[in-house]
């Protein structure tokens, strides 16, 4: 039996050797590979939406000959409510000045709101006289609406009410005074 030459075996080493470098020899011309993508920088995160706009409710529009008040303040309004209560009342306002002894005097407080209603009523000193004290309720409710206070949006609206027993009355805010005994 013959043994295998050195020779014999170097055809297939060298024939691997070139196979090998032939691949290495085309991988190095062919295109590279692309390179991994790369991210997108990421853009600033979008503002969000403002929350909607509070929207008033909707407001019916004011009667036809409603009477809007231009005060800045309560004291400012006295003026504008005892004014539009003796509009009301033209023929129930004492003449003059009020006698000395009054059937009823009042301090009533109300709340007015921005359509000229009155949302409260209440007294910080009530007439001694309930007749007096109903009376003046009435009229004060039976006057609304009120001036509306489109600069205040709505007001807290304090008179004296001098009551006399004849069942006229003014409004300290624009009484004539009150004669001496």
């Amino acid at each position: 039996m013959s043994q295998p030459t050195p020779h014999a075996s170097r055809p297939a080493t060298l024939g691997g050797l070139l196979a090998a470098l032939m691949a290495a020899l085309l991988a190095a011309c062919s295109t590279p590979p692309p390179p991994p993508p790369v991210a997108a920088p990421k853009a600033p995160p979008a503002p969000r939406p403002a929350p909607p706009a509070a929207t008033a409710p909707a407001v019916s529009p004011l009667p036809p000959g409603t009477k809007l008040s231009a005060a800045v303040s309560a004291q400012d309004y006295r003026k504008d409510g005892a004014r539009h209560i003796y509009a009301q009342n033209g023929h129930r306002i004492y003449k003059g000045k009020m006698p000395p002894l009054l059937q009823g005097v009042g301090v009533m407080q109300m709340d007015i709101d921005g359509r000229g209603q009155i949302v409260s009523m209440s007294w910080l000193r009530p007439p001694s006289h309930s007749g007096a004290r109903a009376e003046i309720e009435r009229t004060a409710r039976a006057a609304a609406p009120y001036p509306v206070p489109q600069r205040l949006g709505r007001v807290t609206y304090t008179d004296t009410w001098l009551w006399d027993k004849s069942g006229q009355f003014q409004l300290d805010t624009l009484t004539e005074g009150q004669r001496d005994r």
